[in-house]
């Protein structure tokens, strides 16, 4: 199906998210969407699937005809189908009953010839999926997976992916990409809304390039990353050196700490953290790095073992103890567990104070939620809801609310779905707090960016743990090694 898309605009309140945007997508083309975050990709792309609408003015024209979309139903009721950065499922529901999600036929669908679609569909691309699993139990990869099968079960003619690549494993984005490209070769319209210029560079046959909501420029194969870059930003972005630590007095010791959960066990594990100092946890996802700084926080109780923070035993406290103690855990989940949908920046900030006295000073607020937007570089208003936000703005909002001054700072996945400039800025505040001896450590899926931000790292596989690793002296290749669990015995010891 041909996509054009025609002076398309979109205003939320002052901010214009989409400037005049013309685009022509052919079908049986894969077309690559990049941009900073906050340059209006997911919100163009919102508009082709129904999500929101336009300003009038503007037209999506599929195979020559203008059509018109006021919902999602609407678009995939003329083939437009869109996967989410974070997957529109149930987890609490089977996957069966996540694919029948949107399908016309009555109340009461025929199970048994749906199961049969179902696994007709995973068969075709290679998925491994369960009609009978539930949700929760799938790993982002395979949700999306379940995503795509059931966008083309109903019908979807183009398939609209937001930033697909965030929080899977290599593996399962190969995966991915064979099945895009499969898509692509059966007549489908694929469009790749990305930052990651490797990503897109490796998978797309045209790059249409966002910035501040305007359509800058276009490009084709072979690209030059340069001029992807400088397109994307307006300038030259490099990564800088890196910044080891000096290394000060030991902030968190954890000796012979063993941990569980109802999927796997860590046992025996001795790590200590220094002041300054930036610790790298790397592992396919599950692998047991989660658990292990959730208990580093406090929210995973060890079963066996000591956790010593500043010289004080912390075993079985509660997270807040912790937090009184100057630890601050930043999730992954953004929406779900960091920040609260419905609440603004500045109520955050004000959560995020300790309070003084009985009645909360919306004056203060308002002023400290000014101060921190324009020292965090946060697009967006003190008033502004922070749903509305995009994940960079997101993130640097997390990174705002951080109390002041921290022995040990934890975060899952700090930089996902974030650009390279944003990446270096979040970096750049963070090592800042580094220099002011706050202890950090962070998971990271991007094997890079671990290298490149942490002094030492472990290496997570099915509940084992790799004695640290001097980051500089690793590369990318062998961290990849031993998180697919090659290469262990040459590890020497390991906690397990």
């Amino acid at each position: 199906m041909n996509v054009e898309l025609k002076n398309i605009h979109k205003h939320f309140g002052n901010v214009h998210a989409n400037k005049g945007i013309n685009l022509s997508i052919p079908s049986g083309s894969i077309q690559g969407i990049l941009g900073e975050n906050g340059a209006g990709k997911s919100t163009l792309m919102k508009i082709l699937s129904g999500f929101i609408q336009a300003d009038p003015g503007g037209e999506i024209i599929l195979d020559g005809k203008p059509v018109v979309i006021h919902s999602p139903a609407d678009a995939i009721h003329v083939g437009i189908g869109m996967l989410h950065q974070d997957p529109l499922d149930f987890p609490p529901m089977r996957a069966l009953d996540n694919f029948l999600l949107g399908q016309s036929g009555g109340l009461f669908p025929n199970r048994n010839a749906v199961a049969r679609d179902f696994r007709r569909l995973a068969e075709q691309f290679d998925f491994s999926l369960d009609p009978d699993s539930y949700v929760d139990s799938l790993t982002v990869g395979e949700r999306q997976q379940l995503e795509i099968i059931r966008l083309l079960w109903l019908g979807a003619r183009v398939l609209i992916l937001d930033e697909p690549t965030t929080g899977i494993s290599a593996s399962q984005k190969s995966k991915l990409f064979v099945t895009l490209k499969k898509l692509a070769g059966q007549g489908m319209t694929v469009i790749f809304v990305s930052h990651k210029l490797e990503d897109v560079e490796h998978l797309c046959d045209k790059v249409a390039v966002l910035r501040a909501g305007e359509l800058v420029g276009e490009a084709k194969p072979p690209y030059t990353t340069s001029k992807l870059v400088e397109m994307m930003f307006g300038k030259v972005i490099t990564l800088g050196a890196r910044q080891p630590a000096q290394g000060g007095n030991a902030v968190l010791s954890l000796e012979n700490v063993s941990l569980e959960d109802v999927r796997l066990k860590i046992r025996n594990a001795d790590l200590e953290v220094r002041a300054g100092e930036v610790i790298g946890l790397a592992g396919m996802e599950g692998s047991g790095q989660g658990l292990f700084i959730r208990a580093c926080a406090g929210l995973v109780r060890p079963v066996g073992g000591r956790i010593i923070l500043n010289g004080r035993d912390m075993t079985g406290k509660s997270y807040h103890a912790f937090k009184r103690a100057g630890v601050n855990f930043l999730p992954a989940a953004r929406l779900e567990e960091g920040l609260i949908p419905g609440l603004s920046l500045t109520d955050h900030f004000i959560l995020a104070e300790e309070p003084d006295g009985l009645f909360i000073d919306r004056a203060i607020g308002q002023r400290l939620a000014e101060e921190r937007i324009k020292s965090f570089n946060i697009r967006g208003a003190p008033h502004t809801p922070v749903e509305s936000l995009s994940g960079g703005n997101q993130q640097r909002a997390e990174l705002a609310l951080l109390q002041d001054p921290l022995s040990l700072v934890l975060l899952e996945h700090p930089t996902r779905g974030l650009d390279i400039e944003s990446v270096i800025y979040i970096w750049g505040k963070l090592k800042e707090r580094c220099r002011s001896s706050t202890a950090i450590i962070f998971i990271s899926s991007d094997l890079e960016e671990i290298l490149q931000y942490s002094d030492r790292v472990l290496v997570f596989f099915s509940g084992k743990v790799s004695r640290p690793l001097d980051a500089g002296k690793t590369s990318v290749d062998q961290l990849g090694q031993l998180i697919g669990g090659k290469n262990w015995a040459d590890m020497g010891e390991a906690y397990d």
